[in-house]
């Protein structure tokens, strides 16, 4: 599978150097590296997105630390308010993906090719295409299973944000609303989540997964606070004293047991059933750490281009 892969990449890229949109994380290091296998690594450069407080600082920490392992350059480059006005209408991951992320490293490319790490695991391996407009994603077939051990093979070990064991890197994907106020909607889910991830990681609690979604009208934050493995009681209380703090937070919750949430969407989105399916099952879903329900409502809000997760429902059991 390498082997093919490296021989792909270098039919696609046969005209010279190309630019990785590098997130430091295991798909795009592996990209980076079977780039390094195809065309030498003076033909490669990395390009981090950096997206200020919504990123997470092991994140960027990890970026330049797997960089400097590949041997390869790294540039890194602004996108916060690029991805501020797109989140302004509602969650939409795929659309910030494309215009966020891979629109500003296009621009810094300057018409060199752009590789992603784009595959079945997330919504662009889904929903895109493999070469499209200056952007080829050779990961595009895999299953994230193949792209482990693809890195195992290759003897590149990949340190974790600690988020999540499928898909890491971007606080506002657990801001699930409108992103209408940065200073306060966007602050709580910057916040939340950095004070989450540290506290954890200072006591020592290894998680699967490990998040502070942001639900509420767009007048209330409510922090839902996803841990699995669920910490000891002494851990719990300290990670709910230090996110009081947080003073965007208006309330916060500790999900243990069966969660269903309210949603209101955009109506295009209310009437496609698979586009609901995609957002219950893979993109919230699997980001909780009990099973959740989702309870669907049109919306009147001409504003709203996705959706908007107005009110958590106690169903089974909400510790606070």
């Amino acid at each position: 599978m390498i082997d093919r892969i490296v021989g792909k990449i270098k039919k696609v890229a046969s005209f010279g150097q190309v630019v990785i949109a590098f997130s430091g994380g295991e798909d795009s290091a592996l990209v980076s590296r079977l780039a390094s296998l195809a065309l030498g690594t003076e033909n490669v450069e990395l390009v981090h997105v950096c997206f200020g407080p919504y990123g997470y600082s092991k994140g960027l920490e990890n970026a330049i630390a797997v960089a400097s392992e590949l041997g390869l350059a790294l540039k890194i480059v602004p996108g916060r308010t690029v991805q501020e006005r797109i989140l302004r209408n509602g969650p939409a991951c795929n659309m910030c993906t494309r215009v966020a992320k891979l629109g500003v490293v296009k621009a810094y490319a300057g018409g060199r090719l752009v590789l992603s790490g784009a595959n079945k695991s997330d919504t662009w391996g889904q929903m895109g295409l493999e070469l499209h407009n200056g952007v080829y994603s050779p990961l595009f077939e895999l299953e994230k299973d193949e792209i482990r051990e693809m890195l195992e093979s290759l003897q590149l070990e990949v340190p974790r944000i600690g988020e999540s064991s499928y898909r890491e890197g971007c606080k506002l994907k657990h801001l699930l609303k409108p992103l209408v106020n940065p200073n306060y909607h966007g602050h709580a889910a910057a916040v939340a989540n950095e004070v989450l991830l540290d506290t954890l990681d200072e006591v020592g609690w290894r998680v699967r997964i490990a998040n502070v979604k942001i639900v509420g009208p767009l007048s209330k934050n409510v922090g839902l606070v996803n841990v699995d493995p669920i910490p000891p009681k002494a851990v719990k209380k300290l990670v709910l004293e230090r996110l009081s703090c947080v003073r965007t937070l208006d309330e916060v919750l500790w999900v243990e047991g069966k969660i269903k949430l309210k949603v209101m969407a955009n109506p295009g989105l209310f009437s496609d059933t698979n586009a609901r399916y995609w957002v219950e099952e893979g993109r919230i879903g699997r980001d909780f750490a009990e099973e959740v329900e989702l309870e669907w409502h049109r919306s009147s809000n001409k504003r709203l281009r996705t959706f908007h997760v107005v009110e958590a429902i106690e169903a089974g059991r909400i510790a606070v």
